[in-house]
């Protein structure tokens, strides 16, 4: 039997793997994403921060999922880096601009969450900060391809770059805990530490997220094979 891992590294196992995952992926993560936004805007207001807790569905799973697609470009640039894997580098480059969006995504709800909790839209503390960091750096990973002619060249000074970048993750994880912060420590995973009528919506959520990236990874990845695959045939049609 072939190691899942070696099942996905060959090109057209992985054609045909992602060419029903991803819209099967799709179809579950617009089925979460209808139940748990559905859950979520009809509970109740929260005592204290009112109907603006709703804010939470949409920023929580946000924040983790951008950590979480950081880790899959760390490792993707790693397998790039040391085996020359193409599908690898691929992987990596597909997920740098989905990561960069729900990083966005994260800073701008959060935004929208402290200025009513905070009375600021935006404070400079470890987490808001550690996070933007996270944002510049898929930022540079995505300016540093484009800028270098030589494609293999770009690949691999972006990888040596996402590599760098995973020093962040553990800032903004630990970030709450280490410094003095206005931000709130981790409830999601806390033994009830949110009613039932909030963590339900929540899961939901953040299973919509992850499946939801999956699909839409899955199909970049795609699309970035093709486009290798018509490079390559345009050039050996160049030099025939």
């Amino acid at each position: 039997m072939i190691p899942a891992p070696a099942f996905l590294a060959n090109p057209e196992r992985f054609m045909a793997f992602s060419r029903w995952a991803a819209p099967l992926l799709g179809a579950v993560a617009v089925a979460l994403a209808v139940a748990g936004l559905w859950l979520g805007f009809s509970a109740p207001e929260d005592y204290q921060q009112g109907a603006t807790v709703r804010i939470m569905f949409i920023h929580v799973p946000a924040a983790i999922m951008a950590m979480f697609v950081y880790v899959c470009l760390g490792i993707a640039s790693l397998l790039a880096l040391v085996f020359r894997h193409v599908l690898a580098d691929a992987a990596a480059q597909a997920a740098a601009p989905l990561g960069a969006g729900v990083t966005f995504l994260a800073l701008v709800t959060g935004s929208l969450w402290g200025r009513p909790m905070w009375g600021a839209w935006w404070v400079w503390d470890a987490r808001l900060t550690s996070v933007l960091v996270l944002f510049l750096f898929y930022i540079a990973y995505l300016a540093l391809r484009a800028s270098i002619d030589d494609e293999t060249k770009g690949a691999r000074a972006a990888a040596i770059l996402a590599l760098v970048g995973l020093v962040n993750l553990p800032i903004v994880h630990f970030s709450v805990y280490w410094w003095n912060t206005l931000h709130q420590g981790s409830s999601m995973f806390t033994k009830g530490a949110l009613a039932p009528v909030y963590a339900t919506p929540l899961y939901l959520m953040m299973l919509a997220y992850l499946t939801g990236f999956g699909s839409l990874w899955l199909v970049r990845i795609r699309g970035e094979v093709w486009r290798r695959r018509a490079e390559a045939a345009a050039l050996r049609a160049a030099r025939a």
